[in-house]
């Protein structure tokens, strides 16, 4: 057998082998032998053996705390929630005054099959018109969007004010959104998201580029915590859908002030005291049966 020379470096690479061979060693007698230092750093060697992803861990959770932080701070600087116009603030105060105008008198259903305290089509109505008697140019529009690769088809209806009082930059276009919260709630969201949007107010009243802003940072959240989640965000959650409930193809119609006590329901026929057949009921009692014209 060849004999390997022996150089410097060789032989010192063969003395750290010994002594690391050596440390293990002491470390697994002392184990056996009940020793507590030696016990101590068997339990680190294996720690460090078993989790080597506890700092990618501790990356990602801190990734994660700084996102979310930064989606709040987005709501309340870059968007959103808290610099509004005189316009827009004009119509949120006269919203909030018709709806509590609305939550005295209630809303009188007219539809074919109406629901008590009326549904949400007649409420938008009587909002809608509310407004227009104080002077905004209130409409309700209805959007629809056909259904792609990505989304499924749907409707939606909600209320907007169109602004022409600005001259040469045009009308402005202003969304009331009733139940704009409950658009993006999730059942399964962690409590990041829940946090985040609790922060966003029940009625949106805001123009259409302010809207923008606030889907693409609330759909950029939900993909993020079903992401943490590793669950499938569903089709209705994405950009794309909610883009097109706001800012997608749309209906515009202006309602009219029904008549007091109207009613599109079919009405059912009454009983008339004429055709009564009394005498089936008084059997003593004679009459002479009189043609109605």
């Amino acid at each position: 057998m060849e004999k390997i020379p022996v150089t410097r470096q060789n032989s010192e690479e063969i003395d750290r082998f010994l002594e690391g061979a050596a440390s293990f060693a002491d470390m697994m007698f002392g184990f056996l032998d009940g020793s507590n230092d030696s016990e101590e750093n068997l339990r680190d060697f294996v720690d460090r053996d078993e989790n080597p992803n506890d700092d990618e861990d501790a990356i990602q959770v801190e990734q994660n705390k700084i996102f979310w932080e930064a989606q709040e701070q987005l709501l309340q600087v870059k968007a959103t929630l808290y610099r509004t116009t005189s316009l827009e603030s004009r119509i949120r105060q006269a919203t909030k005054e018709a709806l509590r105008e609305l939550d005295v008198v209630g809303v009188q259903c007219a539809c074919r099959r109406p629901v008590a305290g009326g549904c949400r089509n007649c409420f938008q109505r009587e909002l809608s018109i509310r407004l227009q008697n104080i002077g905004f140019n209130c409409y309700i529009r209805k959007s629809k969007w056909r259904r792609s690769s990505e989304i499924p088809s749907g409707e939606h209806t909600y209320l907007e004010v169109l602004d022409k009082s600005n001259g040469k930059k045009g009308e402005v276009r202003v969304v009331i959104e009733l139940n704009f919260r409950a658009q993006f709630e999730m059942a399964r969201a962690n409590e990041d998201y829940n946090k985040l949007i609790a922060r966003l107010p029940e009625l949106l009243v805001g123009k259409a580029e302010r809207l923008k802003a606030l889907i693409k940072i609330l759909c950029g959240a939900a993909k993020k915590c079903m992401k943490e989640k590793k669950m499938h965000l569903a089709p209705w959650r994405k950009h794309k859908y909610m883009q097109a409930k706001w800012l997608g193809t749309y209906e515009r119609t202006t309602p009219a002030l029904l008549p007091v006590g109207y009613s599109d329901r079919p009405q059912k026929p009454k009983a008339s005291m004429l055709t009564f057949d009394l005498q089936e009921n008084l059997p003593g009692f004679h009459y002479t049966a009189v043609e109605v014209v």
